[in-house]
């Protein structure tokens, strides 16, 4: 960790970091992940190329007539 940045310790449970989480924008969340990751960019990095589209996929997939088409597979 960069030593301008203090650490900050809030007691909060997974489900509240997950709502605040759930109310950033894509880009931020993106900053996010990869700063989890340890990550300084997304170029040369697949992974989070395909976290990315995922995202905005689950909305065609996630559907009744996607669960119909592959139910025979």
């Amino acid at each position: 960790m960069p030593s301008s940045i203090q650490p900050v310790y809030l007691p909060l449970q997974f489900n509240q970091v997950l709502e605040i989480v759930q109310q950033l924008g894509v880009s931020e969340r993106r900053n996010l992940l990869l700063f989890l990751l340890g990550r300084q960019s997304e170029k040369d990095d697949l992974t989070i190329t395909h976290l990315a589209a995922e995202h905005v996929l689950e909305k065609d997939w996630l559907t009744e007539t996607e669960d119909e088409a592959w139910r025979d597979l």
